[in-house]
């Protein structure tokens, strides 16, 4: 065994430990199963690109047919309020 330092972000270090932990893991073992997963598939474990409005359309047009496909279910709303409560809620979580 070796010891690895980092230096990270404190909010996100806080995020990821909570996220860790919902998932029975702590941040030492999180970041053992990311090394091994890059050295068993030789390269980073998932996809890496920007965010451009072309890649939110094509998200939003892949969202759209598994809503038509009947893969996920369409969320609908009987009052306007809370329609705009969650849009707001999602700019918020993007931000």
């Amino acid at each position: 065994m070796t010891t690895l330092n980092i230096r990270v972000d404190e909010n996100l270090k806080k995020q990821a430990s909570e996220l860790f932990a919902d998932l029975g893991l702590d941040m030492s073992s999180a970041i053992n199963l990311f090394l091994r997963q890059a050295v068993l598939r030789d390269g980073i474990p998932f996809e890496i690109q920007r965010e451009t409005p072309q890649t939110k359309m094509l998200a939003a047009m892949a969202e759209m047919k598994m809503i038509e496909n009947g893969q996920i279910a369409a969320k609908s709303y009987d009052d306007v309020n809370k329609l705009f409560e969650d849009l707001e809620k999602d700019n918020d979580d993007e931000v």
